[in-house]
């Protein structure tokens, strides 16, 4: 399929795909009239990339992944080195959600003090309109 076509069905945009096969992280056939072709693995395989991408790993670290889920039983050791790239990013990641919890908190915090300023307001409101309506 060309590219137009696997930008469709995957919906990675042309410049993405482009990208991805500059970084030899996706491969494809150049035609005799230098069109690229992408056989029908090139969908599950944007798909993957997209999804380690979306974990923050870079084009590097998603080609040494893919070149070693790819790989056979003589090179597993390869891919036993990933495991400490998973588990540096998995600390990454929940130092990350750590940080958002306490800005979280700051935002709740930030929220009901607004909303009971907003009460008090209110309240002040009301009992000022009361006043004014009520028979001297």
């Amino acid at each position: 399929m060309r590219i137009g076509e696997l930008s469709r069905i995957t919906g990675a945009s042309t410049r993405s795909i482009r990208h991805y096969e500059k970084k030899n992280i996706l491969a494809s056939v150049r035609q005799g009239n230098d069109y690229r072709e992408f056989d029908a693995s090139a969908v599950e395989r944007i798909r993957i990339i997209q999804l380690y991408l979306g974990l923050g790993l870079t084009a590097e670290q998603i080609e040494n992944i893919l070149r070693g889920e790819n790989s056979g039983p003589e090179e597993y050791e390869f891919c036993e080195e990933m495991l400490e790239l998973y588990r540096r990013k998995a600390e990454q990641i929940q130092e990350q959600i750590l940080a958002l919890d306490v800005v979280r908190q700051r935002l709740d915090r930030q929220i009901e003090s607004m909303l009971d300023r907003k009460r008090a307001r209110e309240r002040e409101d009301e009992r000022a309109g009361a006043q004014q309506t009520s028979p001297a």
